[in-house]
């Protein structure tokens, strides 16, 4: 999804824990078809994906919990909606100063386009 919808022009680096989905060839074909750069944390050692921990426990928190989905396509969609619809446009985060995650990078490309 993001890859699709930024189309990066500088190298991109993702960061993933040493899941099964994350050291299959199929996920490594997917890294190199859109050049993307892999890194993986340490074997045991969550706080090395500490913000990726930290989305998915608020995911499960704020909207996978109390939930029953009849199909796959209905968990999925409810995912991509919390996400695109809540997460990033709109909640609020302590460590970007109160700005959604979308407020907060528009901030920086502003002030990195003006030199500051």
């Amino acid at each position: 999804m993001a890859v699709w919808r930024r189309k990066p022009q500088q190298n991109v680096l993702i960061h993933t824990d040493q899941g099964s989905q994350y050291t299959s060839r199929d996920w490594a074909a997917f890294l190199r078809a859109h050049n993307l750069e892999h890194s993986m944390s340490r074997r045991g050692n969550c706080h090395d994906n500490a913000v990726a921990e930290s989305f998915f426990n608020l995911l499960k928190r704020e909207r996978i919990r109390r939930r029953t989905y009849k199909t796959r396509e209905q968990a999925r969609q409810d995912i991509f909606d919390y996400v695109e619809m809540f997460y990033n446009p709109k909640r609020k985060h302590v460590r970007n100063g109160m700005l959604s995650p979308v407020n907060f990078e528009n901030r920086q490309r502003n002030l990195n386009q003006e030199g500051v």
